[in-house]
């Protein structure tokens, strides 16, 4: 089959983008054909429904964070799959600023070269399909983005897939490609987005996707692998051993963080501590990145972890926390019905859940590392404590000792001198 891919774009957020995905990769892999996944934006759940559905590791695709060069560089690292589905984030058009700027599924679509297949919620729709498809296919062309097929999603039945397949053929729109039907199996969320794989079973979508298989395929554009490569630089984390909590509670983790902290010379020990399990004190660093702490307040409000992550900070020892993982080393989590939890207590501070998002957006610090917020907590501080970061907007954090915290997810190789510091000993 080639080397070949798809970027698959939505009108807008909650058009079914991601229930399609899922479909589309199911159908796919029963055909037995290799798939590999990806996520455009800083999404950290779809990547891991995608995981459950191929099997392979998800990555995520971020023009805004990861710059264009990191987002061809890992396109090109999975050229062994037939094919590359990567799916893309809010509606085409939609990213930090303007009409397909950067971290917009467009700019995105534009880096790769590769074509997007359009999904349109059509419930209540038959004509009016052709109006709403033109008018993305003229901007996105004026971009040099091809938009190469349709998934209706929503769909009330085989003669409405019909109408609506015969109204873009007679305006010599692009075809549609494959329907989802208005019955089909919805994901389950919460107030960060969806649910973990692992937490429910993983619904047959594809049982409600209708594919035209040869138009589908020929929507597929050829992935365009020559790219300079990154130029490599002396591994900065040699010998350093790096301790990184890994479970239900802290589970935001970048796959590509983590392949480039061994591709630094970092030795990785992984521990829970929903499980209680304590950090050994040859461990270098400490990184404890995001997740669901408040889901798991009372189990976590009497781990064993707190006395060994405790004597890190005081040791002076490096130590990198991400909103979750941030949330763990405050005195308490106040949950959703007002309940306080204690926590690690090794920092003044107590986290409060909140009805509503309280912060979301791309970070770019001073020092070049780049990253972005998504939480439904706010820190409420007791004492004055040096901030950690200085972001050109959202949280600073908070630093003490040699630990630096903050609501800010953070992409590692983007700036490699930077975030290396961050895991090695203080001067």
């Amino acid at each position: 089959m080639g080397s070949k891919g798809i970027i698959l774009a939505g009108v807008q957020s909650g058009c079914g983008k991601t229930t399609a995905t899922l479909a589309l990769m199911q159908f796919l892999r029963a055909q037995r054909i290799s798939i590999a996944p990806f996520k455009a934006g800083p999404d950290f759940l779809d990547p891991l429904w995608h995981q459950a559905v191929t099997g392979h590791i998800s990555h995520n695709l971020d023009t805004q964070m990861m710059g264009e060069q990191h987002c061809r560089q890992q396109l090109a690292a999975h050229n062994d799959a037939d094919l590359a589905i990567i799916e893309g984030v809010m509606g085409l058009f939609d990213g930090c600023r303007g009409v397909g700027g950067k971290g917009s599924t467009l700019d995105l679509a534009r880096t790769l070269d590769l074509p997007v297949i359009l999904i349109v919620d059509a419930k209540g729709m038959s004509g009016s399909i052709v109006p709403l498809v033109a008018g993305f296919q003229n901007e996105a062309t004026k971009s040099g983005v091809t938009i190469s097929g349709i998934i209706a999603n929503r769909v009330g039945s085989e003669h409405h897939a019909a109408l609506l397949s015969s109204a873009l053929i007679e305006r010599d729109m692009p075809p549609l490609v494959a329907w989802v039907g208005k019955n089909a199996p919805t994901l389950p969320e919460r107030h960060l987005g969806l649910k973990m794989p692992d937490e429910t079973d993983i619904p047959d979508f594809s049982s409600s996707l209708h594919v035209a298989q040869e138009q589908l395929l020929n929507a597929f554009g050829k992935r365009h692998l020559s790219t300079a490569p990154l130029s490599h630089k002396t591994p900065q984390l040699c010998g350093q051993s790096i301790a990184i909590a890994r479970d239900a509670a802290s589970c935001f983790i970048y796959q590509s963080n983590l392949d480039w902290l061994e591709a630094q010379g970092a030795k990785l020990h992984f521990f829970s501590p929903l499980k209680g399990e304590a950090i050994p004190t040859t461990i270098d660093a400490v990184w404890l990145p995001g997740g669901y702490p408040e889901l798991h307040a009372e189990q976590l409000s009497t781990s064993a972890t707190w006395l060994s992550l405790k004597r890190h900070i005081e040791a002076n020892k490096p130590l990198l926390a991400e909103c979750g993982g941030m949330m763990l080393l405050g005195e308490q989590i106040i949950d959703h019905q007002g309940k306080p939890w204690p926590m690690c207590g090794a920092l003044p501070f107590t986290t409060q859940m909140q009805p509503r998002l309280a912060g979301l957006g791309y970070r770019d610090d001073k020092s070049g590392a780049k990253g972005h917020e998504f939480h439904h907590s706010i820190r409420i501080t007791d004492g004055d404590i040096p901030t950690a970061f200085t972001p050109s907007r959202g949280d600073p954090g908070i630093r003490y000792k040699n630990s630096r915290s903050s609501y800010i997810h953070w992409w590692f190789p983007i700036a490699p001198e930077t975030t290396a510091a961050w895991f090695k000993a203080a001067a």
